[in-house]
Formats: C-alpha cells, structure tokens, sequence
C-alpha cells in the first residue's frame, strides 16, 4: 500500500511544533523551532520550510498532500493569522503567501482549537461522526464545532469562540477584555482563581500529605498541584473541581442546543484529573440539558495522545479541502 504524507505544523507562543504526517495518523518525523526567538515573518517562514525539506528528505518523501497550520488568532479563509497578542511577530502574517514561495502545495490554516477538533474527527474517537464539539482547555478555553462533517467557520472564519460565551455577566475579567467568560473560570488559570478564592475564605487549617499547604503563595499554585490536591483528597481542591464541573457542565449543556451534537470531546491538561472535574461535571450536564437532548449526546475524553493532538490536528485540516 503506497501512503500519503501531509505537514502538520502546531504554532504556540513559545514553540512551533511540526510533524510529518502519514495517512494514517502515524507522525513519522517531527522537528521545532522557538517561535519567540523571532520578530521578523520572513526569518521565521524560511527555517520553517527548512525543517519540513529536512523531514522529508530523511524519509525519503517526494511530495506532500499539503500543509496544515493550528495557529492562535488563525483565519481559514485568509491563510493569516490576525494579531495575535501571544506571538513575538507582530501584525498579520500570511501563511499560504508565504509558504507558496518555498514549495507548490496545498496550505489550509485554522485556530488551534478547530485544528484539534478535525484531528478528532480524522484520527480520534469522532471518526465517523457528523455532529460534535470539542472543547480545549489550557491556558485558555477553545472550541471546535463540527456540523454535518464540517467545521463552523462562519463569516469571518473566527466562530465557535465558546470560551467567551458570558457565564456571569460582570463576572471576572477575562482575557478577552470583556468580563464573565467561561474561560475566565474553567481554564487553568481560572481554576487556579478559584482555588485561592475557596483558600482565602476557608482560612487556616492544617494540611495533610498530598493537600496544597497554606504558605504556597497564590502565584506559584497551579492547576496541575490543584488538581493532584484533589485527587489526595484535599477539600478546597475538590471544591474548586466541583464549582469547574458545574460551570462547565452548564456551558456544554447549552451548547448542545445549538447544534445538537453527537457528543462532546474535552482535551487538554485540566481535564487529566479525572473524576473531581469529570463527576460534578456529568451531573451539571444532565441537570441543565434541555429534556428534547436527553440521552442524545454523550461526554468523551480525546483519543489522541496528547503530545500529538497538535500535529495530527493540523495535519488533518487538509481533509477539509478533499
């Protein structure tokens, strides 16, 4: 059986991860770069392309099916990633202009979230579904909606932002600008907030082995720490799960009545605690579905590995353009 290979290239803040991709799902080659170690797009673009000729000249690949970007702030009609506030080069930078001037192939760019979305759909456990959403959760909070087999795009290219759907009107602020997002409580930094707030009205107690300890400073409490806290049994940690769960229980409820989808994905670090975050939020979604989505739709964890979501996301975008 003779395969195909396409490009999978992950764009953070801190690193640009790549990956060449079999058809198959199988990364069979995969590089980086700093993507903070530069200012200037140019620059940036050109050791790119070095990297993917080096992949492919190792692995002796002669041609590509095309190359697949998950970016912060990407466009999938321009190509371009729009400002985002995250990445050392500035302004609007066109991907596909770009990449057309080192090789002749197929460039199709996405949010990240959208990218992880298709990478499930593609090579994860929404294989052969037409209706899901998925939710990541990180740093931020994104999503990627899939309706009859397709990506929600809408007019500008930017929709399904279900992070910043307001869950409390004046709530906390946001890192969007706006006040009471969702991402502002169920994103790791949100949960964290939640932890301290719960630690600071609790007041002092004496902490047991695996519990979170008085004298860690706010600054230095992560989710990853709240998270293993819960899992010890530590009481606060376990109450800021059950108030994640419950908001984010909410949140996915109402998502179902827009789309009405065969399930929801959940991907990213929060979501590795299990139980804490996945119990109160299972409740939460079953007491606050509309009765006509009853037993309609089911929650699911991502099937991809995690360390490979990324590439396999954007690799998998080329699929949209077959």
């Amino acid at each position: 059986m003779k395969h195909t290979y396409s490009i999978g290239i992950d764009i953070g803040g801190t690193n640009t991860d790549m990956g060449l991709v079999r058809d198959d799902g199988t990364i069979i080659a995969r590089s980086n770069i700093p993507t903070n170690a530069y200012t200037v797009f140019e620059p940036y673009i050109h050791d790119i392309m070095e990297h993917i000729s080096t992949m492919m000249k190792n692995n002796d690949v002669q041609q590509l099916e095309g190359i697949g970007i998950g970016a912060p702030n990407g466009n999938f009609y321009t190509g371009c990633v729009d400002n985002a506030p995250n990445l050392t080069i500035k302004g609007v930078l066109d991907f596909g202009k770009e990449i057309h001037k080192y090789m002749d192939t197929t460039v199709v760019l996405s949010n990240d979230a959208n990218a992880a979305a298709f990478g499930e759909m593609v090579y994860g456990g929404a294989k052969g579904m037409k209706h899901f959403i998925m939710f990541t959760l990180g740093t931020g909070v994104g999503s990627g909606i899939v309706v009859d087999g397709k990506l929600v795009h809408g007019s500008t290219g930017a929709a399904g932002e279900l992070g910043h759907n307001i869950l409390f009107p004046e709530g906390r602020m946001c890192s969007c600008g706006r006040k009471g997002c969702l991402e502002a409580y169920t994103s790791a930094r949100g949960i964290v907030q939640t932890f301290c707030e719960l630690r600071k009205e609790n007041g002092p107690r004496e902490c047991k082995q695996g519990w979170i300890p008085d004298n860690v400073p706010d600054s230095d409490v992560s989710s990853k720490m709240i998270g293993d806290a819960a899992n010890a049994g530590d009481p606060i940690a376990i109450a800021t799960y059950e108030k994640t769960g419950y908001w984010l229980g909410l949140a996915i409820a109402n998502s179902v009545t827009f789309s009405a989808p065969e399930a929801i994905f959940l991907m990213g670090g929060p979501t590795k605690v299990g139980e804490p975050l996945l119990k109160p939020l299972r409740e939460s979604f079953e007491k606050h579905l509309l009765n006509i989505f009853q037993g309609s739709c089911s929650i699911r964890m991502s099937e991809l590995k995690a360390n490979e979501v990324a590439i396999l996301g954007a690799a998998a975008l080329i699929k949209m353009k077959e």
